[in-house]
């Protein structure tokens, strides 16, 4: 408990060092006992198309001078405010955002003063602006309901995908399967640039694991997510926002990168864009080794026969991924565009796992050995299908946007599974009998998304969103297994274990959300959503009576999601936010599957067709806070889930010395933390940013499952710094620890990470070359502790050790069109749908 103490006292000293160092010199404009003095107002906009410029950062500076004397950020609506300036005089307001020129506009302040609409030009080389570090680039910024991390600025993750970039993002976990947690809770939605993907089907963690790092502009955290949203996911949401080319000409991308265990990545992105079309296509090739290892052990407090076993494994899964997207955008009018995307990927992977499992007697004396592997191949093909049609109407800000999504995916599996079990003599067990298995598995989905969504503001403070949206996701997976029978050697049909898995999951929805400013610093925003939702499941095989036999599961429910925003600005650039809001969280595939896998028939996971949704009431207070130097947001939270689902672990009757994993319902779980998150600016050159999160969690337990009531605390944490050495190089360091964490019968073991990165700009920052390594420590890995009333288990996870990896950017092309070629001067209203530099999944 000293040793977890003492980690927590480390990552809070580190996270606010900088606090009492710069806030000292950020008073100057405000003194709570003296009297009040001038206000400064202005708002910012795009030059071309009037759009807010919202989270810019806005500096005033003495004249004559260089050091600011206070900063600030604009709101969503672009507007920011300075207020009880002091002294009057000659000022300059510097505003600075990504993708813009710098503005700067003198002026005389003997009053105060509203400086009216400001308008910012975007950069002529913005496409190579988002690609380099820049001391003035925020890493994090504050919304509404979310928080921004510009994703370009991840020298660690170079030649990496999604999943690698995602593990760097502050509140953001990566397990080594690439399952995605936000807070300590893996009850959480994935987006794509705002929408659900139906590429590939909907597999998230495919998705994640095909989508290259370099194609993401930003990650968006909705922890509290309004009722615009999916109400699904635990702990909210993460919404990818890929990059987009907003520049006239031809423009394009190539990169390459190579790294250990025949880790290769290519590709290859080009993109048009004139007054009325714009069109663009990316191509990207992946493969690489993965390998891992891990151990099993279970003692068993019941079985006196076979109390105790172990097992060793060693993982060793090689991929190769083709992805191609293309995309086109027809711009009708600067308001009005039609856009038409699409992606293909294919995916192979072969695996190879292979195992050693060991029975012990009372005396610890080894019983029974079974090594035995795994071999499994998988032809995977996927594509989806956009259609995005978007409309700005006259009044400003009101708009209307559709989407229809459809996309398909194929997997073909083949699976081998192999085991003999030995006694201590070496000669065949008399207990135990080996295993030859033959699995073919097809796989097919088919993933459907329509929506649409209005915004009609009645006043520059007020607005109205209006919404609807269906989601269909049909699933197949036809598994034929066959035996080998040692006395003929030949391959025998499994009845038990062939079948065909049908699920539909079919979720309409409608929505409004309103929003006011009800004075210059309160602010409102209310919700309201309601869900029809059915999740039905059929499964059908032959028994051995060759008599079909069908089971079903049926979930109907319609459910309301309500949500509520209140936010106080204070004096001295603070801001206070008190949100609530109802979730869900959908039983998913797996989950609801109720054929076992037994790939392992000593550790055996089965679905539970009749699982209910998780119900989740979700409440969060933030405190967010601006420096010139330094950026800090807190939140206080507490989030209450009813019909909690977790996967339960119990001894198998039918394996001496076997567990079954099931998943059930049970009562409840609570959950209250607080989250610390804070960037500050050391030098010019060299920022840190750095999270903590520590919460308490409670599980109620449940006495027909045999689950006790557990509670217990839990934290997690990251730090990031980038330095650049000189205007061409710069480096950076992500470090990510969890501690144990609580579960319903246990805990997860800790985990922690270190990873780093280079990169140096050549060819006037048209190119750069980049050198990160992931898992320096050699420590990242993955374990959970199971207790309960008949065994005790511990199983751990790992990779095979550090990781390193070269890569290569150049850019090329125009960034820009003269003037003759430009736009109208109302320009293009809004980024291109379908044009992506880096196609949208």
């Amino acid at each position: 408990m000293t040793f977890c103490r003492n980690k927590v006292t480390v990552f809070v000293l580190l996270l606010f060092i900088n606090l009492t160092s710069f806030s000292q010199n950020n008073t100057a404009l405000t003194s709570p006992t003296s009297q009040a003095g001038l206000t400064l107002r202005g708002k910012a906009v795009d030059e071309k198309t009037n759009i807010p410029i919202d989270f810019a950062t806005v500096s005033l500076v003495k004249a004559n001078e260089t050091q600011a004397v206070a900063a600030t950020q604009t709101d969503i609506d672009g507007n920011f405010s300075f207020k009880n300036i002091k002294a009057k005089g000659s000022y300059k307001v510097i505003i600075n955002f990504i993708g813009y020129n710098a503005f700067s506009k003198t002026i005389s302040l003997n009053n105060s003063m509203n400086l009216g609409i400001l308008k910012l030009k975007q950069s002529a080389s913005s496409v190579l602006n988002e690609v380099v570090v820049t001391g003035t680039k925020d890493v994090i910024q504050l919304g509404i309901d979310r928080k921004v991390f510009n994703a370009d600025q991840s020298l660690a993750t170079q030649g990496g995908t999604a999943t690698d970039l995602l593990a760097t993002i502050p509140s953001v976990q990566v397990d080594l399967d690439g399952n995605i947690s936000l807070r300590g809770t893996n009850n959480v939605k994935v987006m794509i640039d705002g929408k659900p993907s139906t590429f590939g089907g909907g597999d998230v963690t495919a998705i994640l694991q095909s989508l290259p790092a370099n194609a993401i502009e930003k990650v968006e955290l909705i922890t509290n997510p309004s009722a615009k949203y999916d109400p699904e996911g635990q702990s909210g949401i993460i919404n990818i926002v890929l990059k987009r080319s907003k520049n006239a000409g031809m423009n394009g991308n190539v990169n390459l990168s190579a790294g250990k265990y025949e880790s290769y990545n290519a590709g290859i992105g080009l993109n048009f864009r004139n007054e009325k079309w714009n069109l663009s296509g990316n191509y990207n090739y992946r493969e690489g080794d993965r390998r891992g290892s891990g151990f099993n052990s279970t003692q068993f407090l019941n079985n006196s026969n076979n109390p105790f076993t172990s097992s060793t494994q060693i993982r060793n899964r090689f991929d190769s991924n083709h992805t191609i997207k293309f995309g086109s955008e027809y711009f009708f009018t600067p308001k009005t565009s039609l856009g038409l995307s699409s992606n293909l990927n294919l995916r192979k992977e072969k695996n190879h796992d292979s195992v050693n499992q060991l029975f012990f007697g009372n005396n610890n004396e080894i019983l029974d050995r079974g090594p035995g592997f795994n071999r499994e191949s998988e032809d995977n093909k996927g594509y989806d299908i956009n259609l995005d049609f978007y409309h700005k109407f006259k009044t400003d800000g009101e708009e209307l946007s559709s989407n229809i999504s459809f996309g398909n995916r194929r997997a073909d599996q083949y699976e081998n599974i192999v085991q003999e079990f030995f006694d201590a003599n070496n000669t065949p067990s008399a207990d135990r009998f080996g295993m030859n298995r033959i699995n073919d598995i097809d796989q097919k989905s088919k993933n459907w998304n329509f929506q649409l969504d209005y915004t009609r503001p009645f006043s520059k403070t007020s607005k109205l969103e209006l919404g609807y949206r269906s989601t269909m996701r049909y699933n197949d997976e036809n598994q034929i297994s066959d035996t080998l029978v040692l006395n003929t050697n030949i391959y025998e049909r499994d009845k038990t274990l062939s079948n065909l898995f049908e699920l539909e999951d079919i979720v309409h929805a409608v929505y409004s959300n309103y929003q006011n400013q009800l004075t210059d610093n309160f602010g409102v925003q209310v919700g309201l959503r309601a869900e029809q939702a059915y999740l039905n499941t059929d499964i059908s095989g032959l028994d051995n009576n060759n008599v079909m036999q069908r089971s079903s599961g049926r979930l109907d429910y319609l459910r309301v999601y309500p949500s509520i925003y209140l936010t106080q600005k204070l004096k001295g650039d603070n801001q206070l936010q008190l949100s609530y809001s109802r979730r869900v969280n959908r039983p998913r595939g797996w989950q609801v599957n109720p054929f076992p896998d037994v790939s392992d028939r000593y550790h055996i996971r089965i679905g539970n067709p009749n699982l209910k949704p998780e119900d989740i009431h979700a409440y969060e207070f933030s405190y967010a806070k601006f420096w010139k130097l330094v950026t800090f947001t807190s939140s206080i939270y507490f989030r209450q889930v009813n019909d909690v689902v977790q996967s339960i672990r119990k001894e198998n009757p039918d394996q001496n010395g076997g567990t079954i994993s099931e998943f059930y319902n049970i009562a409840r779980s609570r959950s209250a933390g607080l989250e610390l998150i804070s960037r500050a600016n050391i030098t010019k050159s060299w920022n840190i940013t750095g999270n903590i999160n520590l919460f308490r969690s409670y599980f109620k337990g449940d006495e027909s499952l045999g689950i006790n009531d557990n509670d217990g605390f839990n934290w997690n944490g990251s730090l990031n710094s980038t330095l650049s050495i000189t205007k061409a190089l710069a480096a950076q360091a992500n470090f990510f620890y969890m501690a144990p964490r609580t579960t319903s019968q246990g805990k997860m073991r800790e985990m922690m990470s270190l990873d780093a990165g280079l990169k140096y700009d050549i060819f006037g920052r048209k190119a750069s070359l980049g050198f990160n390594m992931q898992d320096i420590l050699n420590s990242r890995k993955f374990g959970m502790y199971t207790n309960n009333q008949n065994f005790i288990q511990e199983f751990e996870r790992r990779r095979a050790g550090r990781m390193f990896n070269f890569s290569l950017n150049y850019r090329f092309g125009k960034t820009d069109l003269n003037s003759s070629q430009k736009r109208s001067k109302k320009g293009d209203e809004r980024p291109g749908i379908g044009g992506d530099e880096e196609m949208g999944f």
